[in-house]
Order: structure tokens, then C-alpha cells, then sequence
């Protein structure tokens, strides 16, 4: 089965805030990873769209040219918007591996986010390019066995040696904490201690955010979850920053943020670039091409929010 829309650059909230917007799937109407807390899978599933157990396979001459078509040298595309271009079909079908062929060939830039060790396999080491890829491998808990009742992806301990094999070889590589769910602290199935000791320069954070089919599917408690904004229900501010003092160690923090007035702040008072909140590993003039673009969005966050905003300050919820 092919699939028609793989390609996409994100418009409204999410794509105001973030700097890589377009997005490419090679994989799509379904994910075998089937995490219960997909935003994917609760955007699609009540539409019948979601396949887990038969994802469809990108078209591969399509995605060659609409790369040709549509991107060029200097640019930067996420490979995985909706669905993981790394899970396992990838290691028969590897349509992933074909489009980092053809990524690298028109020197355009990829940011690799996945919940696989196929990443770090030799063969994909020796294919991206280290000035052209971005990787960000996702922890959700330190427990494999927990792992399993909500996600069917590569265990977590497999996933922090592919993390570290690739920092190790000087990839630009964070771990991402996506979504960082508290509650499992409490459980005992998200070791802090076992995060904070990945041997890794960089992370990105990401708290859960939770909407009514994500709620029904996945069990926890969601009593903290009291800030409603675009169809989610998220932590307050407040709540948020006593969890992100739990991260320790790491060279470089950021957080990824949905909520815009906690986009400011995490901006003004945490995130390693300001500039980024995915903070690739790219020249400074790319940053400062960027700079104008960034600010004008951020003045319309600003004034769209006060006066819950204060810069400086926590903001009256």
C-alpha cells in the first residue's frame, strides 16, 4: 500500500514554533512502534487511517523527486513527522536508508528523531553524513520490561548504547526525553539516576501533553494535567520546573514546548540555543540567517499572551 502524503511542511501553532518544520515520512497510515500515547495514532486512528501492524511504503522515486523538487543544499527535513522512519519494517523495506542516500547526494540536511537502535547499526553510521545529520533517540522510562506494555519499539537500554555509540563516533546526537512523563518517576520505571548517567553531551526534554484519546488508551495518573491549550491538556509551569531539575549532567539542556507562553520561558531561562529549541549541532551563520524569522515570531507570542508573560518571571496561569 503507498501512501500520498509524506511530505508536509507543519503550519499553525507547532509550526511557528519550530525551525524544522517540513517533514518527511517513509513510512505512513500506521506506525509498529503503536506507542499508546501517539499524537499520530490519536489524529488518525478515529479515521480509520492507522495501520499498525502494515504501515505503508513510501513510494521511493517519489521521494527522490520531490526532494530534487522541493529542497535544496543548506536546508534541514525531519524524517519522521507522523510515523518513526526507523522501525522494524525499516530493515527489510529500507526506504529510510534509500532516502538518506538521495538527502545526502543534494546535501540537505536530516533530523533523525526514533525510538530504534537501527540508527546506530553500522551500515546507517557509515551512510549519514556528519555534517548533514541530526539524531535524537527517544527515552520514555529506564524499565525494558514496563517498556512494553506502551510502546512495541527497541528497549530502552538498547536505545541508550545506540545513543552513545553514536556520540561516541562525534554524531551530533541527543537524547530526547519525549515525552517525559513524571508519573513514571513515581512508579519506579524512569530511573533519573540511569538518565542523568547516558553518556551523552545533549537533551532535549518534551513533556506529555494528553487529549482524549490519548487519555484512553493510555493509563496514568492525570491529575497534574490541568492546563488546557489547542485541544490538550498539559502541566502547569510551575510543575514543569520543579521536574526539569531532575535532568543533571547534561552539557546542553532544551526543552520542546507546545505551550507558548512556556516556550518563552524556557527560551529566556533554559534552553542551551535560544535560538533553537532542537539545538542541532549547525554553523552560526545558519543561526543568524534565522535570527529575524525567530524574533518576529517570538514578538507575536509575546504580545498574543500577555499578560500571562512576564519576561523574567513564572507566569500567572
Amino acid at each position: 500500500m503507498e501512501f500520498k502524503s509524506f511530505f508536509k511542511t507543519v503550519g499553525g501553532n507547532e509550526g511557528n514554533k519550530c525551525h524544522y518544520p517540513t517533514r518527511l515520512d517513509t513510512y505512513g497510515c500506521g506506525c509498529q512502534h503503536d506507542c499508546k500515547y501517539c499524537y499520530a495514532k490519536s489524529l488518525l486512528d478515529f479515521r480509520k487511517l492507522w495501520n499498525a501492524a502494515q504501515p505503508a511504503i513510501v513510494n521511493i522515486q517519489k521521494v527522490h523527486r520531490t526532494i530534487r523538487r522541493n529542497l535544496k543544499a543548506g536546508d534541514i527535513v525531519r524524517l519522521g513527522g507522523m510515523t518513526d522512519c526507523f522501525q522494524p519494517l525499516e530493515r527489510t523495506a529500507r526506504a529510510t536508508y534509500r532516502t538518506i542516500e538521495e538527502l545526502n547526494r543534494q546535501r540537505v540536511g536530516y533530523l533523525i528523531v526514533t525510538k530504534s537502535e537501527i540508527v546506530a547499526d553500522d551500515e546507517y553510521m557509515e551512510l549519514m553524513d556528519k555534517d548533514l545529520a541530526h539524531i535524537q533517540v527517544t527515552v520514555t522510562c529506564t524499565d525494558d520490561e514496563f517498556n512494553r506494555t506502551y510502546e512495541k519499539a527497541t528497549i530502552p537500554s538498547h536505545r541508550i548504547k545506540a545513543i552513545e555509540k553514536l556520540q561516541a563516533a562525534g554524531f551530533d546526537v541527543a537524547l530526547r526525553l519525549s515525552p517525559f512523563i513524571p508519573q513514571f518517576i513515581d512508579k519506579g520505571v524512569l530511573d533519573m539516576d540511569v538518565i542523568n548517567n547516558v553518556q551523552c553531551d545533549k537533551i532535549l526534554v518534551e513533556f506529555l501533553r494528553v487529549n482524549t484519546w490519548i487519555k484512553k488508551w493510555f493509563d496514568i495518573d492525570y491529575s497534574e494535567y490541568t492546563l488546557k491549550q489547542s485541544g490538550y491538556q498539559h502541566m502547569p509551569l510551575d510543575l514543569k520546573i520543579k521536574y526539569l531539575e531532575m535532568v543533571k549532567n547534561f552539557k546542553e539542556v532544551t526543552v520542546c514546548e507546545d505551550v507558548s507562553e512556556h516556550y518563552l520561558y524556557w527560551e529566556d531561562h533554559v534552553n542551551h540555543n535560544p535560538l533553537d529549541c532542537c539545538n542541532l549541532r549547525l554553523p552560526a551563520e545558519y543561526y543568524e540567517r534565522k535570527r529575524a524569522e525567530h524574533e518576529a515570531v517570538r514578538q507575536q507570542m509575546e504580545e498574543e499572551n500577555k499578560p500571562r508573560y512576564i519576561q523574567g518571571n513564572l507566569f500567572q496561569e
